[in-house]
């Protein structure tokens, strides 16, 4: 096999899989040696790829480079600390430990003002001037021969470059071998994340080059525009919540306590400055030099200018090309280019008096649609999603608009690329108002199939529906969680990481299979011990005995929340009634119009609903009747409830009202008869009832008074 260095500085340039040896009959010796070699062969094809961005070999090449790797370390148990494939992620962490910084990573001073730009470039000459100077010597602009400077003949040269938009990390390399990564934190202290910035492929694990023997560097680590609208799309198409931008997108990722997170998501890396190193420098540009020497990727997009009026310049070339950047800037870094002159300034307790930013204006509330995709609600109702470039909205940066439904895409006529209006309905949820310019694509195609589990999609009027039921596992996923929420039987344990777990494994295709699982077969999953699986089954044993409307809930029937439940189960009693009953004796419970009727009838006649609510009946789930019409205690009272309660949930006080006659509604009004006061309550119910007069209700007051009338716990 070639040496590492051979093959005109890229190894394993020829057909590696003709290349190897069986593993098994490799010695240790040979093993080690040729690991060695394919670790150089694969820090090469990275630099390749992530730092020069040209790449000299195809995917499957350095794919089978990278397993067989993979496979020497596993057979002969070879040490992997920097590792290409350690790039997948290691060992999650219980927390990330605070470390401190070689050097101070202080802010920034920054304003869209050019004035003020232009007074920063005052400080700096005045400061230069009083201190002995800037980049001439002193004898060339004493004008007036007094010994001092004028400040107006005090030349300075600035770097220019993009102000990323970012998360800013401290990384240390120590004899060129990768060693720290940390966040800013505060400036003197942060995270160490060390192991998640070991997965990301700008990040080198050792030096390229006649690199310095320590070296402490600053960058910058961003989510990619393209990968950041691909990433978000894969979120909602599976039905979590996308990033509202790539910096968030970025900041969550990097702290994640498991790196192998980290490595499945699309994070790069710019470097911009030295914090300290074995090596002099004289100027911010050398630095840029130097860097992509020694393997360290840097934007391209930097300039050396001559005085201020050349930077602002800079800047404003720079918004131009802003939207044609695969990576988020808010404008540019002007810095002084002679570091003896930094040095000269020095800082403030939180920023350099040497650098300042130049920020681009707030984008206005017209953006351009990166994206649209299909998000499947646990309903199966299909949601168009407008996936944006983001903009601020009423003081909010707005990444994500829904487009509601099918319907709706055609009236606006609305498409990938086209620039849109946005607005936020009562200042809240953002939607798409209208198309500004039309980026000439056409209407948005809406899929014909589920773009989750590839089930037909069928339209009912406006809306979209994919007709996977339980089979698509969003749907699945979605029932599960509901049904295990504090809003259903509120199963501990089955939060949505695991809830996944369980679908992915196999595990769990429908509800009732929940009751199906046993403590050996939870045991063998990643993250699940002994303690939590039989905690899990404790959970299950004990929700098979529910409260009637409790199951209603957990069930997720369209339109009938807590309150419509309970009116549900006092008018009929028990499941079986209630199954049985017409819309006509439905729409005699009150809270329940035709439509909700109609849609409670349509939940429990679909095969598959019944199928459920059968299969966890056969497996011992019994939902307990309740007695229609229990009492009148507190017949014609109306109740609204506000913050927590320490002797019950909201939906046990609601419940509980509601068995003896009264009502409880969302909102404070002129029919409310007593706000019930918890814990942190909300100050809009409580202003409500000052205005309405209602009276308030302190939990132990509302304990007395259901006592005093007749209303047992």
């Amino acid at each position: 096999m070639a040496a590492a260095d051979e093959i005109d500085g890229n190894p394993y340039a020829h057909d590696p899989e003709t290349a190897f040896a069986p593993v098994e009959e490799l010695s240790e010796e040979t093993a080690r040696d040729q690991a060695e070699q394919l670790r150089a062969a694969l820090r090469y094809h990275d630099h390749r790829y992530y730092v020069a961005n040209d790449p000299v070999i195809g995917d499957r090449t350095y794919d089978t480079l990278f397993s067989r790797l993979e496979a020497l370390e596993a057979a002969f148990d070879l040490p992997t600390e920097n590792s290409p494939t350690r790039r997948v992620g290691g060992e999650p962490l219980d927390e990330l430990d605070t470390v401190e910084h070689v050097a101070p990573m202080l802010s920034i001073d920054s304003s869209g003002d050019p004035d003020e730009v232009r007074e920063f470039d005052a400080r700096v000459r005045r400061e230069l001037a009083r201190s002995g100077g800037g980049q001439r010597s002193l004898a060339d602009f004493d004008s007036e021969g007094d010994g001092e400077d004028d400040p107006a003949d005090v030349a300075v040269e600035y770097v220019c470059e993009p102000k990323f938009d970012g998360l800013s990390i401290e990384v240390i390399y120590e004899n060129g071998v990768y060693e720290r990564a940390a966040t800013r934190g505060d400036g003197y202290e942060g995270d160490d994340v060390t192991a998640n910035v070991r997965t990301i492929g700008s990040v080198p694990q050792r030096l390229r080059g006649d690199h310095p023997d320590y070296l402490a560097v600053r960058g910058e680590i961003y989510m990619p525009r393209e990968a950041f609208t691909a990433h978000n799309r894969e979120r909602v198409e599976r039905g979590d919540d996308p990033f509202a931008n790539p910096r968030n997108a970025a900041a969550g990722t990097l702290r994640q306590l498991d790196p192998k997170i980290t490595a499945e998501r699309p994070l790069a890396c710019f470097f911009f400055g030295v914090l300290d190193a074995s090596y002099a420098f004289e100027t911010h540009a050398e630095q840029y030099a130097k860097l992509p020497e020694w393997g360290l990727r840097v934007t391209e997009r930097v300039a050396v200018v001559d005085g201020i009026e050349d930077a602002i310049e800079y800047r404003d070339r720079l918004g131009e090309d802003r939207e044609d950047l695969d990576y988020e800037i808010d404008g540019a870094v002007v810095s002084v280019n002679d570091l003896a002159a930094c040095e000269r300034l020095g800082t403030t307790s939180r920023a350099p008096r040497w650098a300042y930013a130049y920020k681009f204006p707030a984008r206005t509330e017209v953006t351009r649609v990166a994206d649209i995709t299909v998000q499947i609600g646990r309903t199966g109702r299909a949601t168009p999603v407008a996936l944006l470039e983001p903009v601020e909205v009423g003081g909010v940066e707005v990444s994500r608009a829904t487009l509601h439904n099918p319907g709706e895409v055609e009236e606006l006529g609305v498409n990938v690329g086209d620039e849109v209006r946005l607005k936020r309905a009562g200042d809240v949820i953002p939607y798409v108002s209208e198309v500004v310019e039309d980026g000439g694509e056409g209407i948005f195609a809406f899929p014909d199939r589920c773009p989750v589990c590839d089930s037909p999609i069928e339209r009912d009027g406006p809306l979209a529906f994919c007709t996977g039921g339980v089979s698509c596992p969003t749907q699945l996923q979605r029932a599960v969680e509901h049904y295990a929420s504090r809003e259903g039987l509120d199963i501990e344990g089955l939060g949505e990481e695991r809830v996944e777990q369980l679908i992915d494994a196999g595990l769990v295709e429908s509800l009732p299979d929940l009751y199906d699982l046993r403590v050996a077969d939870l045991g063998q999953l990643d993250g699940w011990g002994e303690t939590s699986a039989a905690n899990l089954r404790d959970e299950l044993d004990a929700s098979t005995d529910p409260p009637l409307p409790d199951f209603l809930t957990a069930l997720g029937v369209p339109e009938v929340g807590a309150a419509t439940a309970s009116n549900l189960a006092r008018e009929f009693g028990d499941v079986d009634t209630l199954l049985a009953a017409d819309e006509d004796a439905l729409r005699e419970v009150p809270d329940v119009g035709p439509r909700v009727a109609s849609e409670i009838r349509e939940f429990f006649d679909n095969e598959r609903n019944r199928e459920t609510i059968e299969g966890l009946r056969e497996r011992g789930v019994e939902p307990q009747p309740v007695e229609a019409d229990a009492s009148d205690e507190l017949d014609g009272l109306t109740f609204v409830f506000t913050g927590g309660l320490s002797a019950m949930t909201r939906e046990e006080a609601t419940d509980r009202v509601e068995r003896h006659g009264a009502r409880s509604t969302g909102s404070v009004s002129s029919n409310t008869d007593y706000l019930v006061v918890g814990d942190d309550p909300g100050q809009r119910k409580r202003d409500d009832a000052a205005a309405e007069d209602v009276p308030e209700l302190t939990e132990a007051e509302f304990e007395t008074f259901l006592a005093e009338q007749g209303v047992e716990r």
